[in-house]
């Protein structure tokens, strides 16, 4: 075709990669585009969690965008307001703001044969048709909560960690702590400062590394500000260092780390709590966490830790071993249904196959982006494709999705779907490169893994070989169709 088909392009979410997303099309020359939040503002999981501690585990200079460097980073881990405002100043930089429409629940998706187009339902009860789809709900979406009987029977108040309730001042409360990754890690060594007392009810021990965190000086920031390429150089030396290092495939490696992690572990002055925290399971079996403060909070007298399994809820407290903690507050730091993905929302594509029937083994797709059987719908942060810093990775895939969205565009296709035989080709690969993870499989409880078994999250190569994976895809192992 001479002239480039138009097309109206619908992203969902607004947090980093539906960000991204929208300014990589418009760089594109792709101005006809919404995108749908559910909350009021940008930001993603940055604006959902808010709870005391919350940042970020990544170091910041890696966890931002290499087009819109930030050198005002207060210290090397950012924390969430940090991360937020950041996000909210791309926002505003790259002029995406017009283009979203907050308070828009995205609920469900339809593929129409007849006219190749999705029609999108929100929450309100509105719909909206869109020519190509780009999901950014990511990982991070769907709250997970526990299975507890009486949970709904307690009395006193109870919220989630990504829906924090900042009007319950908690100074002087007794609280039950349920969840002990990576958001319990983060808000313990916070919340007993102001606590009455604290019961944290640790299913699994988990290894908390120390991390270098100390605030940047005024004169350091004063340099940054003045000389970008501080920044820079920064960010490419931890991306080296990311990029070689998160494989979990170095025994060696995994070793030395446990050997941190027991040495931090020592300044828990109670020797029986501090063999309680000591995890059963290999280093890199499940997410890592970083925290200099959560093991020193145990030495304080207002937090108890609690390892029974937890028989039940009442009115008034928690059940565990036998014993009835009397508590006024419930922090759930369960975190998210991370495997779920797109299937968080009622997508059903050619055919009306649904999303939850076609990852009924487990969420799959080629490079984590393209699905088989949902044309003009790609993902990001999708299947099996956390490794590395998720916003440099983001990256990678939206140049992709930029470059099949230019495709349709410029070829005048109808859609673009992926062959099933190279889907199913890609993930064999992956699933048996992720089964050379050895410590992937040391049967822990992780979130890495669907109802089936398999591990869908991870992605087992460095973020260098997934972006070339990414910049040399053969055109061949996708199916077309031409408008008319």
């Amino acid at each position: 075709m001479t002239t480039r088909r138009p097309l109206h392009i619908a992203i969902i979410g607004a947090g980093p990669g539906g960000l991204c997303m929208a300014i990589k099309l418009k760089e594109a020359g792709f101005d006809d585009f919404v995108l749908f939040e559910k909350t009021h503002e940008v930001g993603g999981t940055w604006n959902h969690n808010r709870y005391p501690g919350c940042a970020c585990d990544i170091q910041s200079e890696l966890y931002s965008f290499s087009f819109d460097i930030n050198t005002s980073w207060s210290r090397p881990y950012a924390p969430q307001p940090e991360i937020l405002a950041y996000l909210r100043g791309v926002a505003e930089r790259h002029g995406v703001l017009p283009a979203c429409r907050f308070g828009n629940e995205v609920v469900g998706a339809d593929w129409s044969e007849a006219d190749s187009k999705w029609t999108l339902r929100l929450q309100d009860g509105t719909t909206h048709v869109a020519d190509v789809v780009v999901s950014a709900l990511g990982m991070f979406n769907d709250l997970a909560y526990p299975e507890i009987e009486g949970l709904e029977d307690f009395a006193g108040t109870t919220f989630h960690t990504a829906k924090w309730n900042w009007n319950h001042d908690l100074a002087g409360r007794r609280i039950a702590v349920i969840g002990s990754a990576a958001s319990a890690i983060q808000l313990i060594p916070e919340v007993v400062k102001t606590a009455g007392h604290v019961d944290y009810y640790q299913r699994t021990a988990n290894w908390v590394l120390p991390k270098e965190d100390e605030p940047y000086s005024e004169e350091v920031l004063r340099q940054r500000a003045a000389d970008p390429s501080i920044v820079l150089a920064r960010r490419q030396e931890l991306y080296e260092a990311t990029d070689s290092g998160t494989s979990f495939l170095n025994e060696t490696r995994q070793r030395e780390l446990e050997v941190v992690g027991r040495a931090v572990m020592e300044v828990v002055a109670d020797p029986e709590v501090r063999a309680k925290l000591l995890p059963t399971h290999p280093w890199g079996c499940k997410r890592p966490l970083f925290s200099n403060d959560y093991y020193p909070a145990f030495n304080r007298p207002n937090l108890e830790l609690v390892t029974e399994p937890i028989e039940r809820i009442t009115k008034s407290g928690v059940v565990a071993g036998g014993v009835l903690r009397p508590v006024d507050t419930l922090v759930l730091a369960t975190g998210f249904a991370a495997n779920r993905y797109l299937s968080a929302i009622d997508v059903r594509g050619r055919g009306g196959l649904s999303i939850q029937d076609a990852w009924k083994e487990g969420a799959q797709a080629y490079l984590g982006v393209t699905t088989t059987g949902f044309p003009n719908l790609f993902q990001l942060y999708g299947p099996n494709t956390n490794n590395g810093s998720i916003i440099t990775m983001i990256e990678f895939q939206v140049d992709h999705v930029v470059d099949l969205v230019t495709r349709i565009a410029d070829e005048g296709l109808a859609w673009i779907d992926v062959r099933k035989d190279a889907m199913d080709v890609y993930n064999e690969a992956l699933q048996k490169a992720i089964e050379g993870v050895t410590v992937w499989q040391a049967g822990c409880n992780h979130y890495y893994a669907s109802e089936s078994g398999r591990i869908v999250t991870q992605y087992p190569h460095s973020m260098t070989f997934f972006k070339d994976e990414t910049k040399h895809v053969d055109p061949s192992v996708f199916e077309v169709a031409r408008l008319g």
